[in-house]
């Protein structure tokens, strides 16, 4: 029976667990000199002009250096990706990972407007958006101090994250990724209920997946 650190790893949905793996990895790589930061960014000119289409991917699970802001990130993405990887979409792991396919398309082409080399907190508030107008009568309590209702909370985050970088540009990327976690609530929670009648390729993954 695995015990401790192994036993809390192993009960974290599949697709969180391997989102958290590669951005801890990937931090830890920077943080070792194995890579830099500048190997790691997205930029249309360099993905695919340049020849160097790993940008695309890597783009996604750099938090920074490991720091206060990285564990604030990585803790609150991972606590509600996972809710929502056991809630809404236990057994359609397929979905999931198609919610965050057609999310992170959407943030590579709002990069370049945002002018966004990195988008994994972007990426992370996507699932946090989700949880939260899915569950619009969840009382959270912020760090003890306070107490908000779910559809406030990734506004709540989104300020928390300006005052602990202190730049609107740290909270450029969490907006973008809350705009694009409307999008996808959007499409599967309005669009696909009321105005589509049903399931569609953008709120249903392929049979391929």
């Amino acid at each position: 029976m695995p015990v401790g650190i192994e036993a809390w790893i192993t009960q974290i949905p599949p697709i969180t667990r391997g989102w958290l793996a590669l951005s801890v990895l990937t931090s830890l790589a920077v943080q070792c000199q194995l890579v830099t930061p500048l190997q790691l960014y997205f930029s249309p000119r360099s993905a695919f002009m340049n020849a160097q289409p790993w940008r695309a991917f890597t783009t996604f699970f750099y938090f920074g250096s490991i720091s206060l802001d990285f564990v604030f990130h990585l803790f609150f993405f991972m606590r509600y990706s996972r809710m929502l990887e056991e809630s809404s979409f236990a057994n359609k792991k397929a979905d999931y990972f198609w919610l965050l396919l057609l999310s992170s398309a959407m943030l590579l082409a709002l990069s370049p407007l945002f002018n966004l080399p990195f988008l994994s907190s972007s990426l992370a508030f996507v699932p946090i958006y989700l949880w939260s107008r899915r569950h619009p009568d969840t009382p959270i309590s912020l760090f003890g101090l306070f107490t908000i209702t779910a559809p406030y909370l990734p506004i709540a985050l989104v300020a928390f994250s300006w005052v602990l970088s202190g730049t609107w540009r740290a909270a450029a990327g969490d907006l973008a990724g809350c705009l694009v976690g409307h999008v996808g609530w959007f499409l599967r929670d309005v669009w696909a209920r009321e105005m589509a009648g049903g399931s569609s390729v953008l709120s249903e993954s392929p049979a391929v997946l």
